[in-house]
């Protein structure tokens, strides 16, 4: 019961901080930067536990989070002035010192230093930063907008899916979807899931301003109801292989901020790319 009571607390503020923090430019960079940090943080803290692997924990959050404002400072006018892409250069020297870095490590095996350094950014600083492309829209006249709804559709999405695969899974749930890595997964959840997100996109349709069209929400909605889920299952084969059941204990009941955002990690490079190519048409 106690658990249950934390789990119903941190997840309330946990969606009010993130629905809040859209509704300020100042507040989203804030929030999810803070998020990149400590998410790369909680990984690299996972992965050293391995043996044979030594990732510098430090540098790798504190390159994550500079990318984070690197790319918000390239997709906004939010710090004024125009964008530059110099800004990336001390981002890429990061990255060069964390290569060469292995050469005087003396580590048994720095190919897995390396590829798990590598994977901090990829994985986790990467997505993040993108939700500045969704955020920060330029117009017709050159002027870039802070752009609440289609950030804060993916997190939206993701929720419904969750919560919709979650209900249906356990009244109707019958045939496992991937019961290798999460057996408590079903195609009939997964099917109900999509169901309640396609109504959400169709409701996020009447709310757009000319910016998608209903059948380019419903696109959006199958896009991250997809990847959401693939998001999920990367997650729970990266704690299988590490022999983990929380990713932390950051969040009382959701464990930690990987356990959190897992879904987010593909849904949002996978929106990025479906309304990119959107844009092409």
């Amino acid at each position: 019961m106690k658990n249950l009571i934390a789990r119903t607390i941190t997840g309330i503020i946990f969606v009010a901080a993130i629905v809040a923090s859209f509704l300020r430019p100042e507040a989203m960079v804030l929030l999810f930067s803070i998020v990149t940090g400590l998410t790369i943080w909680e990984f690299c803290g996972l992965v050293n536990d391995r043996p044979g692997v030594a990732v510098n924990r430090f540098i790798c959050t504190v390159a994550g989070v500079y990318f984070f404002f690197a790319m918000t400072y390239f997709c906004s006018d939010l710090y004024g002035g125009a964008a530059k892409s110099v800004v990336f250069i001390p981002y890429l020297v990061t990255i060069i010192y964390l290569l060469v870095a292995e050469l005087y490590a003396k580590q048994t095996d720095p190919i897995n230093n390396w590829a798990y350094t590598m994977l901090s950014q990829m994985y986790i600083a990467l997505p993040f930063s993108l939700l500045n492309v969704l955020a920060f829209n330029a117009t017709t006249g050159g002027l870039v907008v802070f752009n609440t709804l289609l950030p804060l559709s993916v997190f939206v999405f993701l929720w419904v899916n969750d919560t919709g695969a979650y209900c249906v899974g356990s009244l109707l749930g019958r045939h496992k979807l991937f019961p290798r890595i999460s057996p408590g997964k079903s195609w009939e959840g997964s099917i109900g899931g999509a169901v309640f997100v396609l109504a959400a996109a169709y409701g996020a349709s009447y709310v757009d301003e000319g910016m998608l069209n209903e059948w380019q929400w419903l696109g959006l909605g199958l896009v991250v109801v997809v990847f959401g889920t693939w998001g999920d299952l990367v997650e729970s084969l990266f704690k299988r292989t590490l022999g983990v059941k929380d990713s932390g204990s950051i969040l009382p009941g959701h464990g930690g901020m990987l356990d959190r955002f897992d879904s987010s990690l593909l849904a949002i490079p996978a929106a990025v790319v479906y309304l990119y190519t959107l844009s092409l048409f």
